[in-house]
């Protein structure tokens, strides 16, 4: 086969550290096209961006040629790096992060799940959300180091 070809959908949820309230409503949507550029040099393709106060949730077209980790890495390092450019001496990303597949055929309830994430945190916690999210794919986790 004289050509490689790839259809890698990822929905990825990281909060700040500690899960501090730093994302602030003026600045979240430069926050969302920033990272889009980020994703953008890498060859990904940002479909969705969303979140509340204190974390961000992604979906990503990913190209062969990035790692999810090196991918997830470029985009806190350098976001932060923009928030503290901005002023924001204080703003950082935990150190962990969620990645969940995603099937072509989910994208759109995926992007209208994102899209909501004001009205759906009015309901439940993101440590609640997160743990769902794990539930739901089969992933084992500790509680002990969920959050740290």
């Amino acid at each position: 086969m004289p050509q490689s070809l790839t259809q890698l959908l990822v929905h990825v949820v990281f909060s700040t550290k500690d899960r501090a309230p730093l994302i602030a409503d003026a600045w979240r949507p430069d926050l969302h096209a920033y990272i889009g550029g980020i994703l953008r040099k890498r060859k990904c393709d940002l479909l969705a961006a969303g979140g509340i106060e204190d974390h961000i949730h992604l979906l990503v077209r990913m190209p062969t040629t990035i790692s999810i980790a090196d991918m997830i890495r470029d985009v806190k390092t350098n976001s932060s790096a923009w928030r503290h450019e901005s002023g924001d001496g204080r703003f950082a990303w935990q150190s962990g992060y969620g990645v969940f597949s995603v099937s072509p055929e989910s994208v759109a309830a995926v992007s209208a799940y994102i899209a909501d994430q004001r009205d759906h945190h009015r309901k439940a916690t993101f440590q609640d959300e997160y743990r769902s999210f794990l539930r739901t794919h089969g992933m084992e986790f500790d509680e002990r180091y969920l959050w740290d």
